[in-house]
């Protein structure tokens, strides 16, 4: 395994981070027990949850991911060599059964849902608290465009940052990080930690991958100068990029095949396409293609981990396995092809 650090913190992170949001619903608390135990054992040392999984979320399997690490937590002696990242919703619709709908950025709810993660966890401290997205309006979640809404701009990041330094000064977070967020949000953390001597981001999840960089056009520089370390979800953009959807097959339980409505720009006509280039090019190196897509990401300089899932044991090995793939710089070329003909095809 390779690590990088996390950050400004004296923390170092295996390259590769084990997600969790299948756990609960698509496998079960004995699979999710042993995917921890096989990727510990590889060397993996960072696990990622949040206090909405599994997803798809719904009210009956409300923070039972975290209770699956929990009681895994429960059984192993090494908590200390362990580094746990959880994550707290802003308010959205379709989340109404979490703190009765009104879990906006405040103390409040900030405090209440660290609290509601320890216990689920079954552990004293989490070391990466994040903000799973902004709770103002802005253009995430694979929005490219910009309306300036005001009435929309919720808790300001200054009450939010605060309320996070409270959790980090009583030791029940040991560090903070951000997710699905913009250049300006960055700025904005960085500059408030500054001025009011607040805990300082240490990372921000985003998507990243061959199908998905648009990462690189405002934040990678970001992340790279000011060690706010991207932590990349969707590597393989909903899994589009393993092959195993290429002309046209659906196969049973894939998750395009399962939520591929709720998804249109990883099923759609561009998205497909340029998955089979990268595919078929991966095929012409004689690499797995998810192998080849998630070492591309690790090759990043502005990447401190690579978030991973799996629902099979097989998926999880091959994909923990692409930390040895080191790619040539002709298929490097080749990547950039592809790329610059038909850049983002799914943001």
């Amino acid at each position: 395994m390779k690590y990088r650090q996390l950050g400004q913190s004296d923390i170092r992170v295996s390259l590769i981070c084990l997600g969790s949001m299948t756990w609960g619903s698509r496998n079960s608390e004995a699979e999710g027990h042993a995917q921890l135990d096989y990727a510990v054992d590889a060397g993996v040392n960072f696990i990622d949850t949040a206090e909405m999984y599994p997803f798809p979320a719904t009210k009956e399997t409300h923070g039972d991911t975290e209770a699956i690490i929990g009681n895994w937590l429960k059984k192993r002696p090494q908590r200390d060599q362990l580094i746990i990242a959880s994550k707290i919703v802003p308010s959205a619709e379709y989340l109404s059964h979490i703190r009765a709908g009104r879990n906006c950025l405040d103390k409040r709810n900030i405090e209440s849902a660290v609290n509601a993660s320890l216990q689920r966890l079954q552990t004293d401290y989490i070391d990466l608290y994040q903000i799973h997205w902004p709770e103002r309006d802005t253009n995430y979640f694979s929005q490219l465009d910009y309306f300036h809404a005001p009435e929309k701009d919720g808790v300001p990041i200054e009450e939010t940052l605060q309320a996070l330094g409270e959790m980090v000064a009583s030791g029940k977070v040991r560090h903070i990080g951000i997710s699905n967020e913009t250049p300006w949000g960055v700025a904005e953390y960085l500059r408030v930690a500054e001025r009011l001597a607040l805990p300082r981001i240490v990372s921000i999840q985003n998507p990243y991958s061959l199908l998905n960089r648009t990462f690189e056009i405002g934040l990678a520089e970001f992340a790279h100068r000011e060690a706010v370390g991207l932590l990349a979800y969707s590597p393989l953009g909903f899994g589009a990029l393993s092959g195993k959807y290429l002309d046209n097959q659906k196969p049973e339980g894939a998750r395009l095949t399962l939520f591929g409505k709720e998804y249109p720009r990883y099923s759609g006509d561009l998205g497909v396409s340029t998955a089979a280039r990268y595919t078929r090019l991966a095929h012409e190196y004689e690499l797995p293609p998810a192998q080849m897509a998630l070492a591309f990401v690790h090759s990043r300089p502005f990447v401190t981990s690579t978030i991973i899932g799996a629902t099979g044991m097989e998926q999880l090995a091959a994909n923990i396995a692409s930390i040895d793939v080191e790619l040539p710089k002709a298929l490097l070329k080749e990547i950039q092809k592809i790329h610059s003909r038909q850049p983002n095809p799914c943001p």
